[in-house]
């Protein structure tokens, strides 16, 4: 599941993007959709990759049965997200460059699985490092 969120990471990066994806499945390992952080392709600063992954999901009556996959800890907002509609297990790539609010949704009862996977941290690393200021922006400093 990793893979296809982080394919998207990937697809934003080539976009001129914060290289962030996310995928939304079944428990059994359905796909329903994924996307990615467009914050800077769309100029608009709610489309985190989580959001993008969610609204391309379509209404659904099945949130507790999903899985939210992200190759980064899901911010504040996000984590809003997966509270919000239930999301019942969130799958992380990494929480080394940012931690976000995944300790607050594993309090609410919420399934959460770091995998620390090393491709995520050295892509998302690799790009603060080469824009800071986008990044900074990007988590709100």
């Amino acid at each position: 599941m990793l893979v296809t969120a982080y394919d998207e990471a990937v697809l934003g990066l080539s976009e001129g993007g914060i290289p962030i994806g996310a995928a939304l499945y079944l428990r059994d390992g359905t796909l329903i959709s994924s996307g990615h952080n467009r914050r800077v392709q769309e100029r608009d600063a709610s489309v985190h990759a989580e959001t993008d992954a969610f609204r391309k999901g379509g209404r659904r009556r099945d949130y507790p049965d999903t899985v939210m996959v992200t190759t980064l800890s899901p911010c504040w907002y996000c984590s809003g997200l997966v509270r919000q509609f239930n999301i019942g297990a969130v799958v992380i790539g990494e929480a080394t460059t940012f931690h976000g609010g995944h300790d607050w949704l594993a309090e609410l009862g919420v399934e959460i699985v770091v995998l620390d996977d090393p491709a995520c941290t050295e892509l998302l690393g690799t790009f603060i490092l080469e824009h800071p200021d986008l990044w900074n922006e990007d988590i709100g400093l």
